[in-house]
């Protein structure tokens, strides 16, 4: 699958603070503008008036019509020029860079620079002189230009390269794993006691979504404070967030600022309970801009479940490069949601209740003793 990701460059203050004056400072840049160091990438920076706008990655071979989306997203973030980037060998990058300069032609976008890098070198695809184009290649060293050490400042980071990144979200192992197996089961082993006992399995559902209603919120809480849920509080809301109502309470709260807490739950549930928070850490980490890490997430998510309808949605928008915003203000209330989902019933409990019987095949097996 081709990753692909759009983004505002991470907020920064008001006045430029990364300044790119030479290929070398750009090169520089992009690592801290998508997270890592790209490899086999295409890398498409807009700006308006010397200011960024946005960044947009892509691997590398894609498929004709691939930039397509980017034209809307020209006219919605008001770009005016560009910075092409490509990363690898010149048959992989060469295609991709004509698209996006045809593109650019297009809509009638300047093209500033576009370069090709590859094993310590970088050639010029705007520049055919010679003297400071050799067909050879221009060597650059990163360690030269200051842009590294304004990002850092800044709190910009670049890992070694994506799959750096993916580690930082993946399953926890060792003795954190085996805890949260044993809180797991016995989180499991309490809602199956309360299911043979009920008597009345609507009411016994409107209490377990209330409850995890408040879970949710009471999680969202402990990690504003500074905190962080114990591994019974974490599987118990791993088993909540399967039922509908209590996800989408969090996701009409969503703030940039609790993607630490969906990251948590995201690395520490059981797989088959992980997809709801790995799609909430999407969102948040999208609407703070971070589209790398939403499409990491959203890629954990669909590797449990294809068909979790929610991944499905937000990694819809990221491959279309479709702005945060038009969920961020649609999002519905509390009670507009329980005002369209109407009154609960037990049928609400059928996504858990599949769920409660089955194995984590997928976990990461332990090391032996």
């Amino acid at each position: 699958m081709t990753a692909t990701s759009s983004a505002p460059i991470p907020e920064l203050p008001p006045e430029p603070c990364l300044t790119l004056s030479t290929p070398t400072d750009i090169l520089a840049a992009v690592p801290y503008l998508v997270g890592f160091h790209p490899h086999r990438s295409l890398i498409v920076i807009g700006l308006d008036r010397g200011q960024a706008k946005m960044v947009a990655r892509w691997s590398l071979p894609f498929p004709t019509g691939t930039l397509d989306p980017l034209v809307p997203l020209f006219d919605r973030e008001g770009v005016t020029d560009m910075v092409i980037v490509g990363y690898g060998p010149g048959d992989v990058v060469t295609p991709a860079v004509d698209a996006a300069r045809l593109l650019a032609a297009k809509t009638q976008v300047r093209v500033g620079e576009a370069l090709r890098a590859h094993e310590g070198r970088y050639w010029s695809y705007v520049c055919d002189l010679a003297t400071c184009c050799p067909a050879e290649g221009t060597p650059y060293d990163l360690s030269t230009s200051q842009i590294s050490a304004e990002a850092t400042v800044h709190g910009l980071v670049a890992l070694p390269d994506r799959e750096a990144l993916e580690r930082t979200v993946s399953p926890v192992t060792g003795p954190v794993r085996m805890a949260m197996r044993r809180a797991t089961a016995d989180a499991i082993a309490d809602v199956r006691a309360r299911l043979m006992t009920t008597t009345d399995l609507d009411a016994f559902t409107a209490e377990f979504v209330a409850e995890g209603i408040a879970r949710v919120r009471s999680a969202l809480r402990t990690h504003a404070e500074g905190g962080r849920l114990d591994d019974a509080e974490a599987a118990r809301l791993g088993l909540d967030l399967a039922i509908m109502r209590v996800r989408d309470e969090a996701w009409t709260l969503m703030h940039e600022s609790h993607a630490a807490l969906w990251k948590d739950l995201t690395r520490r549930l059981e797989p088959r309970f992980m997809p709801p928070a790995a799609s909430l850490m999407a969102m948040a980490a999208w609407r703070a801009g971070n589209n790398v890490q939403a499409t990491i997430a959203l890629e954990r998510a669909l590797s449990t479940d294809p068909d979790y309808s929610m991944a499905n949605l937000l990694m819809h928008a990221l491959q279309n490069l479709l702005s945060p915003t038009i969920l961020r203000d649609r999002l519905p209330t509390p009670a507009e949601l329980d005002s369209a989902m109407g009154p609960v019933n037990a049928a609400w409990l059928l996504p858990l209740v599949n769920l409660l019987d089955e194995e984590d095949f997928r976990s990461v097996p332990e090391p032996p003793c």
